[in-house]
Order: structure tokens, then C-alpha cells, then sequence
């Protein structure tokens, strides 16, 4: 069966993402996704770059960095390069436990801690991702119905195979980052 089901994230969160440079995606929820808030809709799914929202001052500088290098997305297209599989996922309540995981990811401390606190329950998702990278990236016709804050949108496009790809990290490199979170988040 296909993987229909895409994944919203600023461009730079998916280009470290590909660069194995974290596994982790942390998300409070899209305000689309109303009162239920945040949740894993789907296991696998395409990662879709998006830059809405401010990302470069929202980031660490290394990242901004790589930002800059970074080319200005098409307004007209998206170009799907990966697919995610969700290995684990946790809604982390205490802010030590967000604190804890500042070396995995590239967000700056601020705009976690203000997802952390948005809303009335005080709490950010953490997901841990295994990412293909598509072996011919695919670039699809941008449409209304993927515009807006949210976290997932049901792609109009039909996309390679999952088999049309290759993991990012080695299964051993893999396994090492996931036990380094499982590490961290132990009581």
C-alpha cells in the first residue's frame, strides 16, 4: 500500500533530518489541529518542507548556517526527498526532559520552550524518526488543501514506494542515537 501521508516541517529541520544530524522531531501541534492538539497520525510517512513560519532565527547557528546555504523553496512546488518511520514517541510534561534533549536537535531553547508552554497543557511531543532518503527526489504541485498550521496533509500525488530509498544512518548508528534519547529520558 502507498504512503499517502505527509508530514509538515520547516525546511531545515528536514535537511538535518537528511544529514543524520538528529533524529528527533518535537512538535507541540498545528493550530489547525484544535483542541485534540498534536498526535501521531501515522508509522511512516513523507517528510513535506515547508517554510512557513520564521526558521533561521528560530534555530541554533550552525543550522542558520546551513539555512543560508540552503536554496529558496519554490512557491509553486515541494520537493519530497525522505521518508520518516516513527521508532518511538513520547509527550514529554517536564521541561527538564525537553531540557535534557537541547545536544539532539537544532531548535533554539526559546522556541521549544515557547511550544512547551503554548496552550493550556504544558507539553511538546518528541518523536524519534528513521529516515529514508528517496533515491529520485519527487517534486510535487503545491495546493490550497496543504497550506495552513498543521502538522499532516494526505498528499494529492502518488510517490515512489518506500523501497525506493536508503536509510540516512546505519542501522548501528541508528540504534546508537535511539538508545542516547532512551538514555536521556530515563527516570
Amino acid at each position: 500500500m502507498p504512503v499517502q501521508t505527509a508530514f509538515k516541517e520547516w525546511s531545515i529541520i528536514v535537511d538535518t533530518l537528511l544529514r543524520g544530524d538528529q533524529i528527533l522531531i518535537l512538535r507541540k501541534g498545528g493550530i489547525r489541529e484544535g483542541r485534540a492538539g498534536f498526535s501521531v497520525q501515522a508509522k511512516s510517512f513523507w517528510l513535506f518542507p515547508t517554510q512557513f513560519h520564521e526558521q533561521r532565527a528560530s534555530v541554533i547557528e550552525s543550522a542558520q548556517q546551513r539555512f543560508d546555504a540552503m536554496s529558496a523553496a519554490d512557491p509553486d512546488h515541494v520537493t519530497i526527498r525522505a521518508l520518516a518511520e516513527v521508532v518511538d514517541h513520547r509527550e514529554l510534561t517536564e521541561w527538564s526532559q525537553v531540557e535534557a534533549l537541547a545536544a539532539e536537535h537544532v531548535w533554539r531553547e526559546e522556541v521549544i520552550r515557547e511550544r512547551y508552554e503554548w496552550g493550556q497543557r504544558k507539553a511538546i511531543f518528541a518523536l524519534v524518526v528513521r529516515v529514508h532518503r528517496l533515491n529520485d527526489p519527487q517534486q510535487i504541485p503545491m495546493c490550497s488543501r496543504y497550506a495552513g498550521c498543521r502538522s499532516w496533509v494526505e498528499l494529492e500525488a502518488e510517490l515512489p514506494p518506500p523501497q525506493a530509498s536508503k536509510p540516512v544512518l546505519s542501522a548501528s548508528q541508528f540504534q546508537a542515537r535511539q538508545e542516547s534519547f532512551q538514555r536521556i529520558l530515563q527516570p
